[in-house]
């Protein structure tokens, strides 16, 4: 039984930590904020409550192995999961609009035809059986296996984009999410579609390879769910999950550095200088300089934690309103903007968008409202970072928050008029809290573009020290952080001889 340091309490650390608990070792968590679930956080006011992180899950099958794996009690006795169908309603800025069935694909085709015509559902639907393509093909060396000394051969795009023939040219394939758009759905808002999963991860649709195509299909084949309580209640749940299993939580406890002793990871020395020994250390944060002083984590040519180019941050919007949910209310509406190019433009090149894209999150879920005579909604944009955008001017914060909500009428119709209070998050308070640089969001891994879009591995160059969280493999999103701590439980448990989930 071995002594093992986890820096940080977001979800990929937490994983960690339950699944090494169970295997016989002594965890402790040193988290320098006060509390732990890293990006699901909660904001609750005068009875109302909101999500300031991730509004749904996605692929609940990474968190029911979390809970069949550390425990008897599976995820559903822990929390109450609520599918959420429709899965999403899109609102398109020529009038049209569409909702589209959760986990059903033969539902999806035919909403596309019924609400867009010209055979839209076709193209969706070959569109996502070229997706499954890709999931079938990288599944296992993307999601569920460490990430392989040779991860090059990630950097081949799995996704089996349709050869088009031009006259008196050569043939071409769509290599980014764009072109995918332009050259297969070829129709302006499946164009849109498309663009939206892409923007949701903090992705850019022109810089993003063709593999992203597996988003919207783990999406629409796994289904939306919502945990009653809020998404609170999942980051809840795994950590007293964690304490059942023993793990010691340190909160309110900045780690300095990792003490290195005999070229391995010796434990860690706190802000205060305490230093706490330990056989392994989980970084479940983002790497920072000077975490290993005097040591290069990674060798040249390696998949380092690098700032992505173009890295995106969050808005969001809380609004308390008066007046109660109606009860046709979608749960997720998505409204695309007139001018997709304009969006990508001025996100990924360090400005504020005129016209983003705005996801409204209604939950049916009486613990985020007073009564049933108000209503909490949330809405959330991609933005530029803080940095190259000052997220701290109040004016802009105001001015781009009425922004979201002109945006956001279309699906709630007399939305304004309805706001008792408005409070607002953005990059420059996840910066503060996550300590990410911009309080950027990490995407999640993509193989293509030479493996420009995979995160560091999770074994480091230092022996006893390894990385859990968004910010390694296999990347960011709530379903790749629980992949990341079963990856690392699994490389400290079974050694060099760990190959991944079966």
């Amino acid at each position: 039984m071995a002594r093992i340091a986890v820096i940080g309490a977001g979800m990929g650390a937490m994983a960690a930590a339950a699944r090494l608990a169970v295997a016989g070792h002594r965890v402790t968590v040193y988290e320098r904020s006060g509390t732990y679930g890293g990006s699901l956080g909660q904001h609750a006011e005068e009875g109302f409550a909101f999500d300031t992180g991730p509004g749904l899950l996605h692929l609940p099958a990474v968190h029911r192995d979390l809970f069949v794996k550390t425990g008897k009690e599976p995820l559903e006795r822990c929390v109450t999961l609520a599918q959420v169908d429709p899965a999403s309603r899109h609102l398109f800025a020529d009038g049209t609009s569409v909702s589209l069935p959760n986990a059903s694909r033969a539902g999806t085709v035919a909403a596309l035809d019924t609400a867009l015509g010209g055979g839209a559902g076709a193209k969706w639907g070959a569109f996502l059986d070229r997706a499954r393509d890709a999931w079938d093909r990288s599944r296992r060396p993307l999601l569920e296996e460490p990430l392989r000394p040779d991860w090059q051969v990630l950097g081949r795009d799995p996704y089996p984009a349709e050869e088009r023939r031009r006259l008196l040219r050569p043939a071409r394939r769509a290599g980014t999410v764009a072109e995918i758009g332009a050259r297969e759905l070829a129709e302006p808002r499946l164009t849109a579609l498309l663009d939206g999963y892409a923007l949701a991860y903090g992705l850019d649709p022109l810089r993003a390879p063709a593999s992203a195509a597996l988003l919207p299909y783990m999406e629409e084949t796994f289904g939306s769910w919502y945990v009653m309580g809020g998404m609170r209640a999942l980051a809840r749940a795994v950590y007293e999950r964690c304490l059942a299993r023993k793990v010691e939580f340190v909160l309110g406890a900045e780690v300095a550095r990792v003490v290195e002793k005999d070229g391995r990871a010796a434990g860690v020395e706190l802000a205060d200088g305490t230093v706490a020994e330990a056989a392994h250390v989980v970084l479940g944060a983002r790497p920072w300089p000077g975490l290993v002083p005097g040591r290069e984590l990674w060798a040249d040519g390696d998949v380092t934690v690098r700032p992505q180019a173009g890295a995106s941050g969050r808005f969001v919007v809380m609004l308390s309103l008066r007046g109660g949910r109606p009860a046709d209310a979608v749960h997720r509406t998505v409204v695309h903007p007139a001018d997709g190019a304009a969006e990508r433009e001025a996100v990924f090149g360090g400005r504020t968008a005129a016209h983003p894209t705005v996801t409204v999150l209604r939950p049916d879920d009486p613990s985020t409202r007073p009564d049933a005579e108000h209503e909490a909604v949330t809405l959330t944009a991609t933005v530029a970072p803080h940095g190259p955008v000052d997220w701290t001017d109040e004016a802009l914060r105001t001015r781009y928050a009425d922004t979201l909500i002109d945006a956001a009428d279309a699906a709630v119709p007399g939305l304004r008029e309805r706001v008792l209070r408005t409070r607002v998050r953005t990059p420059a308070e996840t910066a503060a809290d996550t300590g990410a640089e911009g309080g950027a969001v990490p995407p999640p891994a993509l193989a293509g573009a030479g493996g420009a879009f995979l995160h560091a591995a999770n074994r480091t160059r230092l022996p006893g020290l390894l990385l859990a969280g968004g910010w390694s493999h296999p990347g960011g999103g709530l379903a790749h952080a629980g992949m990341s701590g079963a990856l690392v439980a699994g490389t400290v448990v079974e050694g060099d001889a760990f190959r991944g989930s079966q």
